[in-house]
């Protein structure tokens, strides 16, 4: 059997649906983050039992990638550094995730520093 009978799943996807994430994220690529509960298989990874613990509660990890499911929920990809994670990359919710870092709007950081370069180059 694959699956005991008495493991209780919890979708947090429907759990936490508020309508629409709000329009800024809260985290950037790159950025380190603390998982707050533990991510267990909610049976869309074929290689571990519906149930088992994928990665840990308080595992370390930095986000990779930004991204929406069904154009309402943002989802972060976030790469797992613990050695004891069944797995090292994972989709996660904002209330799933500590910021370990202070924000950082990159994207403008960027634009400030090319417009200075240009400005000072001519």
């Amino acid at each position: 059997m694959l699956v005991d009978p008495n493991t209780v799943l919890h979708n947090s996807v429907m759990a936490k649906l508020s309508g629409k994430d709000a329009s800024e994220a809260k985290f950037f690529v790159g950025q380190k983050v603390k998982l707050l509960e533990d991510v267990k298989n909610d049976g869309t990874y074929p290689y571990l039992p519906i149930g088992a613990v994928m990665i840990d509660k308080g595992a370390i990890g930095y986000i990779r990638h930004v991204g929406e499911f069904l154009q309402v929920i943002r989802v972060y990809e976030v790469h797992f550094m613990d050695e004891r994670a069944a797995i090292e990359i994972v989709g996660c919710r904002e209330h799933e995730l500590e910021a370990l870092e202070p924000y950082r709007d990159i994207e403008a950081e960027e634009a400030a520093y090319l417009e200075n370069y240009y400005k000072n180059k001519s």
